[in-house]
């Protein structure tokens, strides 16, 4: 007892020493991390490295961290951030390779005491801070449910301080995590993030910590539907935001009253990027109305806030942005924008604005990020879409009273010419150079203005300052667009004459210089980095992130078109068209082979079937000679049953002769029979006699009291009375004497019924031996004659199954004929397919040669320095693996 209470005593003093070393280490960190100076960092960075030197200092702390007295675990988890706020990454490294180092922190979670569980919230941030190998084991040690539910227990968005620690906590376990990222949207963790949504329409009760909440539950959305995502991982948290309802609630706050500026402006972000490129969510935000009257989609209302200069910038960038999440692979989007500028779909009244009408308000009005973001959007709703480039065409406006209207890219053209800001060209441009771009039609409706190439060779060639030269390289870009689309349908402006102008004018090296200012500008690759329009001031707001992919895709592209002579185009024309006719060739046979295919599959089947149709004859066949033999067993059997009934009718008539009752004896039993009915019957009338008699006397009776009574009332005379009296009592001592002798008759039926159901008894079984002869001579004769029936359908049956037979062997001998047919017809098929083998062969050969005829083609173009495209090389490696694969015959040739 005295040992175990010194150690009891020895291990509280341990503790004390330990509480009291951690709390001197603590604050000696807390001051070196209040002082500011170099000097005091270094100091405790220097502190940190000589704890971690060795790493059972580490270890020995976590251990630590597994006691639950407070003075032991608090200290030890503030010693620890600590640390990793020093020394982070090798912090890390030893808890990493420590063994269950991340669980027993993880154990900090489920702490009752809040403000170890905080603390522990603070711990796990400075661990998972750029650690992915410790964000995945922290994942897995259950944290997003721990954080969830402390989030829920909090208040959600309405929560303290406690809730933006775990939110931070979440960015860093799912921010560039992929592997996190999908075992959250798995665990259906997503559909817990809609309560953090219902904030309401609210216009009091955003208090600052609730905007900071509610800010960082945005960012933890954007996380998971970020673009930089892989495009699959994306997709799929799409989809489960937009099933969950938790889409609908962020438009919801989109369209709500009351929400603050940048909340509203983070909500725009988020619902941008959880509908980019997700098709079902692009058309959800199309249908969703803003609370006005009348309703307007919310897509004109955030657009009638992109071009109003009143708005907060940042609010005019998110709106752009969204517009350009909304068109994002969304050819349907792309077209009910375009829809809104066609002149039959504007509203003749007025009383509704949309949304085209509110872009080329944009284009044109005075405020030239407006035009900006107008231009910028339009270009959108063209990108990647021929069928809408056409259409824009069509666009007619009404510059002035008076005067016939211009189409829009006339007008386009007619503002770059007139000297605009630089904002506002540069956006013209884009736009210009977007439309043009892979559409031959719109690139001759632009030349087919005289003044439009002029005005571009005169911009590129003139010597500007350097704010200029970004507008010179968007005209040379936009010149050479028209010289590599161009489809030389105008005489005065194909291809060889544009060049022409080019080194006349410009020359090709300085024509190639200005081109390249592009892509040197320094705010060319910043636009480059990210598809959301984040620019510090409105001066920044010069390129588009979908532009810097097309000057990429051109630049190129446009310097090769420029440097080549015309004999080089001829003779890439000529080249294109071998090509093309290669192409058809090709597809030519192709066709024919996978038609081919499928005649051999169609004979194929038509094998198969009738080879199933004869193993179901030839079943048939033989379950109709079974059952034949079956009926010929059961005739056989019923002849010989036959045979022993009619012995045993014989042997049976005999003894009953022998063992008969004389006919005399039958009659007398049968006449007692009828005498004991008779009395039977003479009884039960008796019965009925007397029960009448007692009825009578009964009614006699009360007649009689009834009659007394009105007697003594009228006359009054006594001997009457007295009479009355006898006579009653007389019949009251009849009615008990007949009573009694009811009783006594009653008594004798009940007897005599016992004793003729006796009697009858006895009767019937001496008189059995009569009825039993009788009724069995009947049922033999009977059973002889359905016997006789019976034998008589048996043998129609034979018949008939004999016919059968014959039917079927018919029918087996025409299925083999046809057998023998359907073999003869595989042979010929056979050696067809033998033959169209050969035959397919010798195209391949023939298309071997074309591909070596097409080689040297393409080597003569790279001699020329024509780039060879990607789909012509693939076209030739599929050819050799044509090649390889009919060396197989058994192979199937649907590929080629």
């Amino acid at each position: 007892m005295q040992c175990v209470l010194s150690n009891h005593y020895l291990r509280n003093i341990a503790w004390k020493w330990v509480y009291k070393l951690w709390n001197i280490l603590f604050m000696f960190y807390k001051q070196i991390e209040e002082n500011s100076t170099r000097q005091s960092e270094d100091l405790g960075s220097q502190f940190t490295e000589i704890f971690i030197k060795q790493q059972e200092n580490v270890t020995l702390l976590l251990s630590l961290l597994e006691e639950f007295d407070f003075h032991v675990r608090w200290p030890g988890v503030k010693l620890l951030t600590s640390l990793l706020k020093q020394l982070g990454p090798q912090v890390q490294q030893i808890i990493l390779v420590s063994p269950m180092g991340v669980s027993r922190l993880m154990d900090l979670l489920a702490d009752s005491r809040e403000v170890i569980r905080n603390d522990g919230v603070l711990l796990l941030q400075a661990l998972t801070r750029s650690n992915g190998a410790i964000q995945k084991i922290v994942a897995f040690e259950n944290a997003f449910e721990r954080l969830l539910d402390i989030i829920s227990e909090e208040g959600n968005s309405d929560g303290g301080i406690v809730v933006e620690d775990c939110l931070i906590l979440l960015q860093n376990l799912l921010k560039n995590n992929n592997s996190n990222q999908n075992f959250f949207k798995e665990g259906s963790y997503i559909q817990r993030m809609k309560p953090w949504f219902e904030v309401g329409d609210e216009n009091s009760g955003w208090s600052a910590q609730k905007v900071t909440n509610l800010h960082l539950m945005l960012q933890l959305v954007r996380v998971l539907v970020s673009p930089t995502n892989p495009p699959g991982a994306t997709s799929s948290c799409q989809k489960a935001m937009f099933q969950c309802g938790l889409l609908q609630q962020l438009c919801t706050i989109l369209m709500a009253t009351g929400v603050p500026a940048d909340i509203l402006t983070e909500t725009i972000n988020t619902v941008s990027e959880v509908i980019r490129g997700y098709q079902v969510n692009q058309d959800y935000f199309a249908s969703v109305n803003a609370p006005s009257n009348p309703p307007r989609p919310a897509i004109v209302v955030l657009l009638m806030s992109m071009v109003n200069e009143r708005q907060p910038f940042v609010l005019r960038c998110a709106v752009l942005y969204c517009f350009q999440c909304f068109l994002y692979k969304n050819q349907k989007g792309q077209g009910e924008i375009v829809s809104t500028l066609l002149p039959s779909t504007i509203d003749a009244t007025g009383n509704s604005v949309s949304a085209g009408q509110l872009l080329c308000g944009g284009l044109f009005s005075t405020d030239s990020l407006s035009n900006w973001c107008a231009a910028v959007a339009l270009a959108h709703a063209l990108q990647e879409n021929a069928t809408q480039k056409e259409q824009l065409l069509r666009v007619q406006l009404a510059t002035s009273i008076g005067n016939p209207p211009v189409s829009l890219l006339q007008q386009c053209t007619n503002i770059l010419s007139q000297g605009s800001k630089i904002q506002t060209r540069v956006g013209l441009l884009m736009l210009l150079c977007t439309w043009l771009s892979n559409c031959p039609i719109a690139v001759t409706h632009f030349l087919h203005n005289s003044a439009n190439v002029p005005f571009l060779t005169g911009q590129i060639a003139e010597n500007l300052g350097e704010e200029e030269q970004l507008v010179q390289g968007l005209c040379a870009l936009l010149l050479g667009i028209s010289i590599y689309f161009n489809d030389n349908s105008l005489e005065s402006y194909k291809k060889e004459k544009l060049k022409q102008l080019i080194e006349k004018r410009i020359g090709k090296e300085n024509f190639i210089e200005k081109l390249g200012f592009i892509s040197k500008h320094e705010l060319y690759s910043r636009a480059s980095q990210k598809p959301q329009p984040n620019f510090p001031s409105p001066e920044y707001m010069i390129f588009d992130h979908e532009f810097t992919k097309l000057v990429k895709e051109l630049e190129g592209v446009i310097t090769k078109a420029i440097y080549k002579s015309s004999e080089e185009d001829k003779k890439e024309e000529e080249v294109k068209k071998t090509l093309e006719q290669h192409d058809n060739i090709v597809t030519h046979y192709k066709n024919m082979i996978r038609e081919q295919d499928l005649q051999l599959e169609e004979l194929k089947q038509q094998v198969s079937t009738l080879k199933c149709q004869n193993e179901q004859l030839q079943t048939a066949v033989t379950q109709q000679v079974s059952q034949i033999q079956q009926h010929k067993d059961q005739y056989n059997l019923l002849k010989i049953q036959l045979g022993k009934d009619n012995q045993h009718q014989g042997s049976y008539s005999e003894g009953a002769q022998m063992n008969g009752v004389q006919p005399e004896e039958i009659g007398r039993l049968r006449e007692e029979i009828e005498e004991l009915k008779n009395n039977q019957e003479l009884l039960q009338s008796k019965l009925t006699e007397k029960d009448s008699v007692i009825e009578n006397l009964k009614s006699s009776q009360t007649s009689g009291t009834n009659e007394q009574s009105s007697a003594i009332v009228s006359a009054g005379d006594s001997e009457q009375v007295a009479e009355l009296k006898q006579e009653l009592a007389t019949l009251k001592s009849q009615l008990n004497s007949q009573s009694v002798e009811i009783t006594k008759l009653q008594t004798e039926k009940q007897e005599l019924l016992q004793k003729t159901e006796v009697f009858a008894k006895s009767v019937e079984v001496q008189g059995e031996t009569e009825t039993v002869i009788a009724t069995k001579t009947t049922d033999v004769e009977g059973r002889l004659s359905a016997l006789l029936q019976e034998t008589k359908e048996l043998k129609n049956e034979i018949k008939a199954l004999s016919e059968e037979r014959t039917a079927i062997k018919e029918q087996l001998d025409s299925s083999n004929s046809t057998i023998a047919i359907l073999q003869t017809e595989k042979d010929k098929l056979e050696l067809e397919i033998t033959d169209s083998k050969k035959e397919q062969d010798d195209l391949l050969v023939l298309l071997a040669d074309q591909d070596q005829k097409i080689l040297s083609l393409k080597n003569k173009l790279k001699d020329l320095g024509h780039p060879v495209e990607e789909e012509d090389e693939l076209e030739s490696g599929d050819q050799e693996d044509e090649d390889d694969e009919s060396e197989d015959p058994g192979k199937d040739l649907d590929h080629i």
